[in-house]
């Protein structure tokens, strides 16, 4: 990494950091920063609130998701600009996703322009990258459809990025149109989480690595998605 990209990222956490800080009353404790362009994927570590503790011991994670959620809809802006000031990424696509229990979340943006059918993309290879997605492409037409269009990067050793085109089946399309686009996406995760948890010793074993995190998030309008595993590739 040159000195140029690491001082960027050093940045971009610092300003995350205040930024979550001022937004929820408390940041979280270590913020990671990888970029692989066109893909930029923000670790968050020990971030939850006192109050969000609180009503996660009374299983209220449905309220927390709820404010967290209308809080980065007011920061995403500000995210994105300051993104391009220190890195020259112009972010086009946005997603987020928590893991409470964990006190974890990850934020992930990708460039305008990005290409999932490029040669350089294809070319792309890491341990056990068929397997992983043949498991993605049998968790997807369990729960809706066969993806379109698998595409992953191994961003560094800690971080996988996976993202899917092409999921949604006519239900989903018709909820979107009637508005329930938030059921829609809650039970999506709730439905996927369940699944690449129940099948996680497999991950486990076809990535030969443990996995701390799994994230998920949806774009509906460009019926995008993405996963995100964090690695601890030593285990």
């Amino acid at each position: 990494m040159d000195k140029n990209n690491k001082q960027a990222q050093n940045e971009i956490a610092s300003y995350i950091g205040r930024l979550l800080r001022e937004a929820f009353g408390k940041g979280p404790q270590s913020v990671f920063v990888s970029i692989s362009r066109p893909y930029i994927v923000i670790y968050l570590r020990n971030f939850l609130s006192p109050t969000e503790k609180i009503l996660l011991q009374q299983d209220q994670l449905l309220s927390i998701q709820h404010t967290r959620d209308l809080v980065m809809k007011s920061l995403i802006p500000d995210l994105k600009a300051f993104l391009f000031i220190q890195s020259g990424m112009k972010i086009c696509e946005f997603y987020y996703d928590w893991v409470l229990h964990n006190q974890s979340g990850v934020f992930v943006g990708i460039e305008s322009g990005d290409n999932y059918s490029s040669a350089a993309s294809i070319q792309e290879r890491y341990v056990g990258k068929e397997a992983l997605h043949q498991e993605i492409d049998q968790i997807s037409h369990q729960i809706q459809k066969r993806p379109d269009e698998i595409y992953s990067r191994m961003i560094n050793e800690r971080t996988l990025l996976i993202v899917r085109h092409g999921i949604l089946i006519s239900i989903g399309k018709e909820l979107i149109q009637l508005g329930f686009e938030e059921s829609l996406k809650l039970a999506e995760r709730n439905l996927e989480k369940r699944h690449l948890h129940n099948n996680n010793t497999h991950f486990q074993n076809i990535l030969n690595s443990k996995i701390i995190d799994v994230f998920a998030d949806w774009d509906f309008h460009l019926d995008k998605s993405i996963f995100v595993f964090i690695l601890n590739p030593s285990q």
